[in-house]
């Protein structure tokens, strides 16, 4: 996620090039032509640029919109799992309940257990949605990615846990799975009673919600009409540009349709790159900086040493993972 209230302009190049370069070959062209060697002559009239224009804004404003909508959600969605988890560990502290002083050692082991289990499904669900589908590979090299890897969930999981969990075709699923057997267990040796057992379950839910709006978030494009016809319409009118400003403009066209060229470019990007949160991209929701809070947070109530607090994650280059 941008932090920075400034975007540096090495970063708006990286993405926006090869349009420009297209943009200010193609208004250089059309000057030399017209006014140079005077062997082509442009006279478009300005309105029908104008219309088109007008036409394209709303249909950008529309999409982004939406993009934007997409992306707002997403981060609510990890707004609420940085919630649930906060309760979860608190009900495993609370709610599992030692029958006799003989149990007290046990039940600490397992209540860490269960928190750094939990620690593990929210850095397996990060790395799980950050899997490119093949239809959203990049076009380019990405400026900045995190690293995405399950090597994150290692230190929250025993080794033989571990080694079955990155086996699976769906791991955080897997986490929740353990997570409900153990509870089970737990509540036949008499840790947990009927309604403390009900609670806990429903809180597993949660998570499955979780996983499952950020599932359908990931693996539910938006519709590919927006982005197709965005994209085609703005190159239209921005090669349409030159050729409209030159009779009245002159070499100024150069200057001018490139400008005019790059607001539409950039809305046209902002939407195209805002509408798929979890591409571990830098305008994404920052689910690494998020997993580094609920870790700190469950640790504190696990009443850890702060020595075995992860550092926060800081800004990079104005970007939040």
């Amino acid at each position: 996620m941008i932090v920075s209230r400034n975007i540096r302009p090495a970063q708006i190049l990286h993405y926006t090039w090869k349009q420009l370069l297209y943009y200010t070959t193609l208004s250089t062209t059309i000057v030399i032509l017209h006014d140079v060697y005077e062997v082509v002559f442009f006279n478009i009239p300005s309105y029908t640029i104008a219309a088109l224009g007008t036409a394209l804004a709303i249909f950008l404003g529309f999409k982004n919109d939406h993009a934007y909508d997409r992306w707002w959600e997403a981060r609510k969605i990890w707004g609420l799992m940085v919630n649930y988890s906060r309760a979860w560990a608190r009900q495993v502290i609370t709610m599992i309940i030692p029958k006799n002083d003989a149990d007290y050692a046990e039940i600490a082991a397992f209540h860490q257990k269960l928190v750094y289990r939990h620690l593990a499904f929210v850095n397996a669900l990060r790395v799980f949605l950050r899997v490119r589908h093949a239809y959203n590979e990049p076009k380019q090299r990405e400026l900045f990615e995190d690293e995405n890897t399950y090597l994150d969930t290692k230190p929250f999981l025993d080794p033989a846990e571990y080694e079955e969990f990155i086996k699976k075709d769906n791991p955080p699923n897997f986490l929740l799975q353990r997570q409900g057997e153990d509870l089970k267990w737990a509540f036949q040796k008499g840790w947990i009673s009927d309604y403390r057992f009900v609670k806990m379950e429903e809180t597993l839910v949660d998570f499955n919600d979780i996983q499952g709006m950020s599932e359908r978030i990931k693996n539910t494009p938006m519709p590919r009409q927006y982005t197709y016809f965005s994209r085609v319409f703005v190159f239209i009118h921005c090669t349409l540009l030159p050729m409209v400003f030159i009779s009245e403009l002159g070499w100024k066209t150069i200057p001018t349709a490139l400008a005019v060229s790059f607001v539409f470019l950039a809305l046209d990007m902002i939407g195209e790159r805002t509408e798929d949160p979890f591409e571990n991209r830098l305008e994404d929701t920052p689910m690494s900086s998020l997993s580094v809070a609920i870790e700190i947070n469950l640790r504190e109530q696990l009443e850890e040493s702060k020595s075995n607090f992860p550092p926060k994650i800081k800004p990079q280059d104005g970007i939040v993972f």
